[in-house]
């Protein structure tokens, strides 16, 4: 069984940059100890060198099962467990839908959807052992309406990923692990205003009825919330945070 002191002890996947990258520094600031992944190592480098408080810094390809097993043996060496798993990996792309090639689609999916799984299945069953737990997926409104900013296959790896969490959750709930998803719209981030020409992400804006992009940070604040000890009643959830264009 993890000691409270593990229950701080924080991973998450895609910290190299955007929202990843938030979420970092939002657990640090709360008091977490953070172990940022990414597959690029000079990102993450920087990345991880913006973020104050106890950090460490590993090299993570979430499609490979190996690496996963490798790296809860390390964060266990640093900090003697690990308490939360934030699966915020994916790989975004724009490409329309009779352009995307099974290559493609493939390699879209392995990062979002499998490295999720990996991520619930080998990260969940040593909490589930450790009998303490709190998994945050990171999910999209491209996941809940088809997307329309991104491709196929991310809006079907993000429909997936709640899925998932829902999979996970009824499985997990019994061992004091506890498995939830966010749910954003299009948030106010650099790598957002990256993806989309202005005149889209102007439209994209527009079409918003709360009038404004989300706040990458409130959604850094609801995993910070959803990671706590005090959120054991939080199972198998979806979190929407996207002012206003889905509503269920």
């Amino acid at each position: 069984m993890t000691h409270p002191s593990q229950h701080n002890v924080a991973i998450v996947t895609g910290a190299a940059g955007g929202l990843g990258t938030v979420i970092c520094h939002r657990l640090a600031q709360e008091g977490f100890r953070v172990c940022m992944t990414d597959v690029a190592e000079d990102a993450l480098a920087t990345s991880a060198r913006s973020v104050s408080g106890d950090v460490m810094q590993s090299v993570l390809d979430v499609r490979e099962a190996d690496g996963w097993r490798g790296l809860i043996e390390a964060v266990t060496a640093r900090w003697g467990g690990v308490g939360v798993l934030v699966n915020n990996a994916a790989l975004t792309k724009t490409t329309p839908l009779f352009d995307i090639s099974g290559e493609e689609f493939d390699a879209v999916t392995a990062i979002a959807l499998k490295g999720t799984f990996l991520g619930c299945q080998l990260v969940g069953a040593y909490m589930r052992d450790q009998a303490y737990g709190r998994i945050i997926n990171m999910a999209s409104l491209a996941g809940q309406n088809g997307g329309a900013a991104t491709g196929a296959h991310y809006a079907a790896a993000k429909g997936g990923i709640m899925t998932l969490t829902k999979v996970f959750a009824r499985e997990l709930a019994s061992s004091g692990v506890t498995v939830n998803s966010i749910s954003p719209g299009p948030l106010d981030l650099d790598s957002v205003r990256a993806l989309l020409p202005a005149d889209k992400l102007e439209a994209v804006t527009k079409s918003i009825p709360a009038g404004t992009l989300g706040d990458p940070d409130y959604i850094a604040r609801l995993v910070a919330l959803l990671a706590s000890p005090q959120a054991a009643s939080a199972v198998g959830s979806t979190f929407d945070v996207n002012g206003g264009l889905y509503l269920r």
